[in-house]
């Protein structure tokens, strides 16, 4: 789901801002997020949850960063191709699990960090990164700066998602909701006020849009449901696999030439995810 959500982000970026992008990304995203959660209280009703000042602090930060992530990876795709976008993008993995030692006390095994560190090299390798020549430092910023905002908005997730003390998965999905709300009200009036005519735009591509979030609401189920299950690393590190499925979309869709070095990365993938499961 992520994978095609990117796929179509780049394609509505070719007639709108990054702002208008990652606006379609939680546009419609809201509504189908309440029908998910109202659907899991109908087949298992639970106690309605307590907002703390911690959570909803969690929740702020989660929900500004993912739109500043976002608004650096459609940027990212306008400056280099589909596949080097994501794959730069995907440094949250090795970055969300050095955080998490440091400022979240999330540990990793010794196999987990294998998982993780193979994931990065396979990442390195996916995304053209060994052709120095092809790099840039506004490449480098803009990736790494993406790949660090999506860190902290899913260790962020994390925290909220068990603040909630909510029983599983009605945690995660009250907290999908209420980012993807407020995410959707930051952004409808920074473009109210700084682009009306995006919206304007967004409404002409209608169908597009709604493409758009229905895939990122469904991918974004799977992430913050995983999230509250276990290490932030360990699933964006499984989560690596949306690589492949980015390729076959990069090659066959937007026909965009793949490097030698993408056979070893796949593999590189697979071999991590392996790390990652037995972890």
């Amino acid at each position: 789901m992520q994978a095609w959500r990117n796929a179509f982000q780049k394609k509505l970026s070719l007639d709108v801002s990054a702002g208008g992008v990652t606006l379609a990304r939680f546009l419609w995203a809201g509504p189908l997020a309440a029908l998910y959660l109202l659907g899991l209280y109908q087949a298992e009703p639970v106690a309605m949850p307590e907002f703390s000042a911690g959570f909803l602090s969690f929740i702020g930060g989660a929900a500004l960063m993912q739109i500043l992530a976002t608004i650096l990876m459609v940027k990212l795709f306008q400056f280099r191709n589909y596949a080097i976008g994501v794959g730069l993008a995907k440094s949250e993995a090795i970055l969300a699990a050095a955080l998490g030692v440091v400022f979240f006390a999330s540990p990793l095994t010794w196999l987990g960090w294998l998982g993780v560190l193979v994931g990065a090299l396979a990442v390195f390798l996916l995304s053209g990164a060994s052709a120095l020549g092809t790099w840039s430092n506004r490449a480098m910023a803009l990736g790494l700066g993406s790949g660090l905002s999506f860190a902290l908005t899913s260790l962020w997730v994390r925290e909220a998602s068990l603040e909630l003390g909510l029983p599983f998965p009605h945690g995660a999905a009250w907290v999908l909701l209420l980012v993807i709300l407020l995410q959707t009200l930051i952004l409808i009036l920074w473009l109210v006020l700084r682009e009306p005519g995006t919206l304007k735009t967004l409404l002409k591509r209608s169908r597009l849009t709604f493409t758009i979030s229905f895939c990122s609401c469904v991918g974004s189920i799977g992430w913050f449901t995983a999230m509250s299950l276990e290490s932030v690393a360990l699933v964006k590190t499984l989560g690596q696999v949306e690589i492949l499925f980015s390729l076959l979309i990069s090659h066959y869709l937007f026909r965009e030439k793949l490097a030698r070095a993408d056979k070893w990365g796949l593999l590189l993938i697979v071999l991590a995810a392996v790390c990652v499961v037995w972890a």
